[in-house]
């Protein structure tokens, strides 16, 4: 069968890679892809929030299924597009609806979803400009650090932890007023800031039945120890050490079944990922939040990791026959390290050359941010490259995937140089 994937990033390159190793795969499209995806089928020139481009495409390139990347066109909704269309209805999307992507496009709908189904999450509440001093009275009420969320789509960008009630006021006024955030920010939801140590749970599900997929932690920071701004993320593991079979019972029983059985509940239509950030306090999981997409690098990590045809996968999906499905996962640790320009996640140069991708042999890579222009492999984004690499341990796994990085060369390159110690670190002890 004919498949399109839409996206242009290195979770697109993992996708593509799995789904072209596919027997049952004839022909793969990637719309509009990257220099990474080009080895896996056919990049196409069309954007993932073209609806009207995409199902002149599938139409006439008789596309079977479309596999949904970036939570964008979800969240506006493309699911609702195909089936409002009795010409391309038949095409299955992986992805959920409008009003499910809102799991992910406000942080309002997501906590109130929670709320509604006893989901565990920090305690929170939501304001509107309105009810600006109802939000500073409510800062007071609490003890620091502040957490403040921009409820709408902010680019990874829209979350502020703050030590100072000053601050964190001061924050919630440049949001709603000032409009920091644009629209994302009319909305902020203020909540109880969670002390513990995160990971990241993904569910594929067919709006009835769910298989749990391969668990990661990701790194936020772009420095080294945890410090300076958050990016789109610096590196990925899985599977994560203090996620034990006993924990991820917890999750599974009072977060992931839970969460399914709302969705299904209030009849809202999702066939897709969920990603759900989990905070681990004291061996108790609470939500931080959901996707409504996989993530990335951690799709990196997880999608090397399942032995499933990724086909066999998304039909399932279609055909809400997940529960006929076991799911194999390879037992080996997979490590990420992102390779990144200079200046990332600020302001960054784009279009060098990268060099040292023949030399490859132990590692994956992942491209995220490149482009193919008269034969050279360029830099086109803040990040670059995944580097993957699977072994039986992850100290083994990190090795290789630093010895890949040192090998591969672009002007102004960064990367950190301590992805998973803390959990090399948590094992000594």
């Amino acid at each position: 069968m004919n498949i399109l994937l839409l996206g242009s990033g290195g979770r697109e390159h993992a996708f593509a890679k799995k789904i072209s190793e596919s027997t049952r795969c004839t022909k793969l499209f990637i719309a509009p892809g990257n220099a990474g995806t080009a080895s896996c089928g056919e990049n196409v020139n069309v954007l993932p929030s073209d609806f009207t481009a995409i199902k002149k495409f599938v139409l006439e390139n008789t596309v079977s299924i479309v596999v949904v990347g970036p939570e964008e066109p979800l969240v506006k909704g493309i699911v609702d597009f195909f089936l409002a269309d009795d010409t391309i209805k038949h095409i299955a999307v992986i992805g959920p609806s409008a009003v499910g992507a809102k799991l992910e496009g406000s942080k309002a709908f997501s906590k109130a979803f929670m709320q509604r189904h006893a989901i565990p999450t920090a305690d929170y509440k939501s304001f509107t400009v309105s009810k600006i001093e109802e939000g500073y009275s409510f800062i007071d009420s609490l003890n620091p650090p502040y957490v403040l969320k921009a409820s709408g789509l902010a680019a990874g960008k829209g979350v502020l932890i703050l030590d100072n009630a000053n601050e964190a006021k001061a924050e919630l006024k440049a949001m709603l007023l000032d409009e920091k955030f644009g629209q994302a920010g009319h909305e902020v939801v203020i909540e109880e800031f969670l002390n513990g140590i995160e990971l990241s749970v993904f569910v594929l599900t067919d709006g009835k039945n769910y298989v749990l997929l391969p668990e990661a932690k990701d790194y936020k920071r772009i420095g080294d120890g945890d410090k300076g701004l958050n990016t789109g993320g610096m590196g990925a593991v899985s599977p994560v050490l203090f996620a034990t079979k006993s924990f991820l019972q917890k999750v599974e029983e009072r977060i992931v079944k839970p969460t399914i059985n709302g969705l299904h509940k209030e009849n809202i239509n999702y066939k897709g990922f969920v990603f759900i950030g989990i905070m681990k306090v004291n061996d108790e999981p609470f939500v931080i939040e959901y996707n409504c997409r996989m993530g990335d690098p951690e799709t990196e990590v997880v999608v090397p990791r399942i032995k499933t045809d990724l086909i066999e996968l998304f039909t399932a999906v279609a055909n809400q026959t997940l529960d006929k499905i076991v799911l194999e996962i390879e037992q080996q640790t997979a490590a990420t390290v992102m390779m990144v320009s200079g200046g990332y996640p600020g302001n960054y140069e784009k279009g060098f050359e990268i060099t040292g991708l023949k030399d490859v042999d132990d590692s994956i890579v992942f491209h995220a941010g490149t482009v193919l222009k008269e034969n050279k492999i360029l830099t086109s984004g803040g990040r670059v490259l995944a580097i993957t690499s699977l072994a039986d341990s992850l100290e083994e796994a990190l090795q290789k995937s630093y010895r890949t990085a040192k090998h591969i060369h672009f002007d102004y390159e960064y990367y950190r140089h301590d992805i998973g110690q803390d959990l090399l670190a948590l094992s000594q002890h």
